[in-house]
């Protein structure tokens, strides 16, 4: 910021008048500029969501969800985990039969999956391994590796994005399956780990957190949590004694425009739409 000069007029006797330019003269104290506060945006409130119940569908209670899509064409995949038992499946949305099914080696812990074109993508836990498949004949294309655990997998029509369990999350080519960058997810000021199963949609990352009946909606350009949606109460109480396990399974389906959310050993796939509170 720039000061006006002041003009300095002084008697010196009784007739003698000398007007100066004070542009060289130091401002008086009062006259200093004084600092200005800079003001913080206010950081944008978390939105908050509930859900609506549209249909639930059956879901095969023995499997152990890992991850869950739905193609444009209406088609519905599932990986599911535990060793000796981890699959890539095709399932009926409708009655939860498996259409079909490919398992893994007994060594292998399936985790996330997402569909790239006409391949789809596994990720194994702690193998440092994934599966590439061709998405008609679930037939095993390629094998890859990669550092640390396979979590989530979700694909933003440009990259993979990938969750191992921390509060960061990798972007990989889709192509050649390296590492092209990371981002951490924060909530305000808190770090947000455990990142699970992974769904696209509109521009925005949905993501479960292991352990936790909720769902968080992440920006992927900052790694801001822009919303939580409660997905709490899905089952009942005697659904819950009979040994499930916790929420794990985002789908979107464009059809319609609902998600499909489901768990580890759950007997349903419940079709919802996502209610804002407040």
């Amino acid at each position: 910021m720039s000061f006006p000069s002041r003009l300095v007029v002084a008697l010196l006797g009784a007739s003698s008048l000398i007007v100066a330019c004070g542009a060289s003269s130091s401002p008086a104290p009062e006259a200093q500029a004084k600092p200005s506060a800079v003001a913080t945006p206010a950081r944008p409130a978390v939105e908050q969501y509930g859900y609506e119940i549209i249909k639930s569908h059956p879901h095969d209670p023995a499997a152990f969800t890992q991850g869950l899509t739905v193609t444009a064409d209406g088609q519905v995949y599932e990986g599911t985990g535990l060793f000796n038992q981890s699959t890539l499946r095709r399932v009926d949305l409708a009655n939860g039969a498996v259409l079909q099914s490919i398992k893994l080696d007994g060594q292998y812990f399936g985790e996330g999956i997402a569909v790239v074109g006409d391949r789809i993508v596994q990720l194994t836990w702690q193998n440092g391994t994934g599966f590439v498949y061709d998405r008609k004949t679930l037939v095993r294309v390629k094998e890859f590796t990669y550092p640390g655990e396979g979590w989530g997998l979700a694909y933003d029509g440009q990259r993979l994005i990938m969750s191992d369990g921390t509060d960061t999350l990798r972007f990989w080519h889709p192509e050649t399956l390296q590492e092209i960058g990371r981002l951490r997810v924060r909530d305000g000021d808190n770090a947000v780990d455990r990142l699970n199963e992974l769904e696209w949609v509109d521009g925005a990352l949905y993501a479960n957190v292991w352990q936790e009946d909720r769902i968080a909606r992440i920006d992927p350009k900052t790694g801001v949590v822009t919303a939580w949606i409660d997905m709490s109460n899905l089952l009942t109480a005697t659904e819950r004694s009979r040994g499930v396990d916790v929420l794990n399974g985002i789908a979107h389906d464009p059809k319609t425009g609902h998600f499909l959310i489901t768990g580890k050993l759950w007997p349903w796939v419940f079709e919802v739409k996502f209610v804002k509170r407040g």
